[in-house]
Order: structure tokens, then sequence, then C-alpha cells
């Protein structure tokens, strides 16, 4: 969203003229006229303003954020997917994300704009990429939400070390052995929370199966090789001001907040049905 708009769409949030907006803001009316006009943009300082106003008087932004991008969809073998990048694509896409990400390295996209925004709101340079996927001739392993999903994201965030060579272990190593896209659900904001306490031994893997079907969570699609990043294309890029950037800080607060509640209340309701994670692996070794 430009932030032209940005601009625009509070200052008829909160029903005031360009020069009462003006001065609510500490600026002239000109300086408001030209940030609607694209002719410039409002300073660090100015930006964090307007954020302060619009949260005082109850406007919010992330969903208006959402609006102008292309909606995730599927047509036939080609996907519309989001990816969300701290500092922007430099030449290729390539399978060159952090080891410890959910399904190790790779190029990772979702199906939900919100979850990459959230995930790079503190990083000035960030910009969100909207892509397109062709499966075509791709190996695709669709992995079911479920304790395997949550295996396999222990295994990859290194959590398995302790049974290394059991069954388990061997059988999360290989389970992406072969395939060329990977594709299982979004562990986003509010279950980064839950797999924690998973992994810490607050919650049984029968809390985590409740707090997987109970959270409505997003797919992401994981590109693992330089072929399956050739059949990447990006269809538009946008970069995020700082102002869009604040207002996704409370998006990601929130939805955190969403998670520990979610895992604190079924801690309690499950917490003496099915086996904890450190059991897990004591059967595992």
């Amino acid at each position: 969203m430009k932030i032209s708009e940005i601009i625009k769409h509070i200052r008829d949030g909160l029903a005031l003229s360009q020069n009462a907006f003006a001065g609510t803001v500490g600026v002239d009316r000109l300086a408001v006229t030209r940030w609607e006009n694209e002719r410039s943009v409002p300073n660090r300082i100015a930006q964090m303003k307007i954020y302060d106003i619009a949260k005082e008087n109850g406007i919010e932004l992330f969903d208006r954020l959402l609006q102008d991008l292309p909606e995730h969809a599927e047509n036939e073998r080609k996907i519309i997917l989001y990816h969300g990048s701290k500092s922007g694509i430099d030449g290729n896409i390539r399978p060159i994300s952090r080891t410890r990400c959910d399904f190790g390295k790779g190029f990772y996209m979702g199906t939900r704009a919100h979850q990459p925004l959230t995930l790079i709101h503190s990083f000035e340079k960030a910009a969100l990429y909207v892509v397109e996927l062709d499966l075509t001739d791709l190996n695709v392993l669709h992995v079911p939400t479920g304790i395997e999903w949550a295996m396999l994201v222990a295994y990859h965030r290194g959590m398995l070390e302790r049974c290394n060579g059991s069954v388990l272990y061997k059988r999360c190593e290989r389970m992406l052995t072969g395939y060329d896209v990977a594709s299982g659900s979004i562990a986003d904001d509010r279950m980064f929370y839950v797999l924690d306490r998973f992994f810490m031994g607050d919650i049984t893997d029968k809390g985590l199966t409740e707090c997987l079907s109970s959270l409505d969570l997003g797919k992401q699609y994981v590109a693992l090789n330089e072929k399956a990043c050739g059949r990447i294309k990006i269809l538009e890029k946008h970069e995020i001001s700082e102002l869009e950037r604040l207002f996704l800080r409370d998006m990601s607060e929130r939805n955190r907040r969403h998670g520990i509640e979610t895992a604190n209340d079924i801690c309690r309701t499950y917490r003496r049905e099915g086996r904890f994670f450190d059991e897990i692996l004591r059967d595992a070794e």
C-alpha cells in the first residue's frame, strides 16, 4: 500500500481536513498535500507521529495493507504465494534461508500475506514479494498438520539431537529426500509459543494437536533446491514503510498473545493426556 494512501486513509478516519491534520501532526498543510500527491514522503519522526495519532484514535491499518495485494490462488499447477524479505532479493532466487527454519534451508513462501509481513516488520529494508510458483514436474511433499509435522520442525530446529541415530531421527532426516518442494502448516507468531511450550515439556502431543486444530494456520511452500527456485517468478515487490512496520508490529504482538492464551488454555485442559516431548525422545532412544 502506498504511503500516500495510508495517510489519506488515516486522515479520512479522523474526519480531518488537510489543514487540521497538518496541525495535529505538527507540519504545514502543504506537507500533507505533497504526501498525499506522492510528491514527497514524511520523515521517520512524522511517520511515528502519524502512527501515534492513529493508535490514539483506534484507527487500525493491518487489513487495509492487504487489500491491494493479489489473493492467493491455485491454477492447475501454478500458485500465487507471498515471500517476506528482510533486505530485498538481490539476484536470482536461491534456497539459502537459515538452516534452523521449519523445513531446513530453502526459499519460503506463504499462502497468506500477513504471515511474512509480521516476520519482517522490524527490518528497515524489508520488502514483501508476490510470487508465482510453477509446480510442473516438481516433486512436492505435503506434510500433514499434526505430530509428524511438529517432529519435522523439531528436527530442523536441532531439537532431536538427543536421539540422533534413532528411527524417529532417521525418519525426519530422510523425509524431504528426493523432493523439490515441501508444503505444510506455517509455525506463525501464534504457533511459535505453542511449539516452544511443547519442546519445553509444558504441553503434551495431545495438547499440541488440539492447538493445531484450533488455530487457523496458513500453509507454506518451501523451494528446497535450485530447480524449484528456478520455477519461481516474482510478480510484484512492495517495500515496507516505517508507518506500515509500526502497524505490523502491533499485529505480530497480538498474534503472539493469542498463541500464549491458546497454549495456556490447552495446557490446563490436556495436561494429563498424551505424551510430553521428553517422553517421545526417551521412547525414540
